[in-house]
């Protein structure tokens, strides 16, 4: 069960050094998703996790603070969560989830796994900075939007699908989550 973990920590460290480049004044700018700045995209990621580790009997302790120091609570959350995904007990552990029956583990690695992927373009773009994206990481968005079926645009996931403003491939693989390359949002 250590692969949540190791899943986890590889899409972390490139998410990691965007969220440590946000630049301070960046924190408050919108993001692609609607109503969310570049701050809520952050805490979005924190709170779903912990949330879902909280209520299935993994003591994170208390969510960290997100208004004074993003960078700084996503780092202790981080930390705690992979702490958390190096246990056995913890990975294979049932729960009823918002598919269904699983397990934090296979949880992590469907869902949370790739909402730190998608969310790492929403984060740079508020920001105005670089993503990253790799082809890899694009071929994990893809495989993840596909395993979601018609539950990807559903209320709380993803926008309805666009048509792609380029033909390159990260426009196409955002187009799909709905979200529009280009310029940053601010």
């Amino acid at each position: 069960m250590i692969d949540t973990a190791m899943q986890y920590a590889t899409a972390l460290r490139p998410l990691t050094a965007v969220v440590e480049a946000v630049p301070p004044q960046a924190w408050d700018a919108p993001s692609p998703c609607e109503g969310w700045s570049a701050r809520d995209v952050v805490r979005h990621l924190a709170d779903t996790q912990h949330e879902t580790l909280t209520k299935n009997g993994v003591d994170l302790g208390s969510a960290p603070d997100f208004d004074t120091d993003p960078a700084a609570a996503w780092g202790e959350h981080a930390r705690r969560v992979l702490d958390a995904l190096a246990d056995d007990d913890h990975v294979g552990r049932a729960i009823d989830w918002f598919f269904g029956p699983t397990t934090i583990g296979a949880t992590f690695e469907q869902f949370y796994v790739w909402d730190m992927y998608v969310h790492r373009w929403d984060l740079a773009r508020a920001a105005g900075i670089d993503a990253g994206l790799t082809d890899a990481e694009l071929d994990r968005i893809e495989r993840g939007a596909d395993s979601f079926g018609e539950a990807l645009h559903m209320d709380g996931m993803c926008r309805p699908a666009i048509i792609p403003t380029d033909d390159d491939r990260i426009t196409r693989v955002l187009a799909r989550l709905g979200r529009v390359t280009g310029a940053p949002c601010r």
